[in-house]
């Protein structure tokens, strides 16, 4: 799946990690980044490369929750009037949600059932979504005018969070001679929807220590700043620490990570390595953060790399 992905993609590849792990777990995923690195042509190149259903959510101010889950509609094709629902494009296995946070609040909730039941309830009616199922929401950080930022709750619902970088210079050189050739590249179908799913139960079955589910429980307990075992930074710094869902989500993202490189068990390193991207949506900082010019990777650098030896747990 690298390799076909590479064929369209190049570099980014804690990218595309990042989103193969939330299809493998059953999550979705938000990436943040500047337009023009790709994030729109990852997930269509997914598409092909699984050969899944794919569909493309452009959010404006002026978008309906009806635009998204779909409406009632009268069907009168039978010679009889009758109401008919009508599904919308949240009806497909990968859902590219661009510039999410340029929708108001309203509709931007109606993602919330989706994302998270994996249904649409119209009237008094629930349609289940076929799996596998995975929103890829973008937004851009640079351009807050006319925008609303996503609601905590939602943001939660998030399984990672993914920082999209500048490509390197040999990238962009890459890329760049790939936009001048006239062949268009062609992609090879790799999974098909079913091998998918049985990857997904394949990786539940990878094992998780009680020492490791304990650091993944410890790490998440340092972000919050009411507890005992919170960190100094995160008393200093975070309003509100991680919900329950980021321990969940640590060990579910732990798994296939584990799995990707050959291990059929989780280890604290390769919790380590999903921390960041789990965790950095999880965290509201307080005033002090920002006055301060800290972020959520600033601090989460420094309190990732200190739980495993205040706890005794070997890194």
């Amino acid at each position: 799946m690298r390799e076909e992905i590479g064929k369209i993609i190049v570099g980014q590849q804690e990218v595309v990690d990042g989103v193969l792990i939330c299809l493998l777990a059953g999550g979705h995923v938000l990436l943040e980044g500047v337009p023009g690195l790709g994030k729109t042509t990852l997930l269509r190149t997914l598409s092909r490369v699984l050969h899944l259903k794919y569909s493309r959510i452009q959010f404006t101010p002026d978008l309906m929750p009806g635009d998204i889950v779909g409406s009632m509609i009268i069907d009168t094709e039978s010679g009889t009037k009758a109401l008919r629902f009508q599904p919308g494009p949240i009806f497909a296995h990968l859902v590219l949600a661009d510039e999410i946070n340029r929708a108001t609040p309203k509709t931007q909730s109606a993602l919330l059932e989706a994302m998270q039941e994996h249904t649409v309830t119209s009237g008094t009616t629930t349609h289940e979504l076929e799996p596998p199922f995975l929103v890829m929401a973008t937004q851009n950080p640079i351009e807050m005018e006319g925008t609303y930022p996503l609601p905590e709750a939602q943001l939660d619902r998030f399984l990672m969070k993914i920082l999209v970088k500048y490509p390197s210079r040999e990238d962009l050189s890459t890329i760049v001679t790939r936009t001048i050739q006239k062949e268009e590249t062609l992609i090879e179908n790799i999974l098909t929807r079913e091998e998918i799913l049985e990857l997904r139960r394949i990786s539940r079955d990878v094992l998780v220590a009680p020492h490791v589910q304990s650091y993944a429980i410890d790490l998440v307990m340092a972000t919050q700043p009411e507890t005992d075992q919170a960190h100094e930074l995160a008393k200093k710094y975070i309003r509100y620490g991680s919900s329950p869902r980021g321990a969940q989500a640590l060990v579910e993202c732990g798994q296939v990570y584990a799995l990707m490189h050959g291990r059929l068990h989780l280890s604290i390193e390769d919790v380590q390595t999903m921390a960041a991207a789990v965790l950095r949506h999880r965290i509201i900082l307080n005033f002090d953060a920002h006055s301060d010019g800290q972020n959520p990777e600033t601090i989460l650098n420094k309190i990732i790399p200190s739980v495993g030896a205040r706890t005794g747990a070997k890194v």
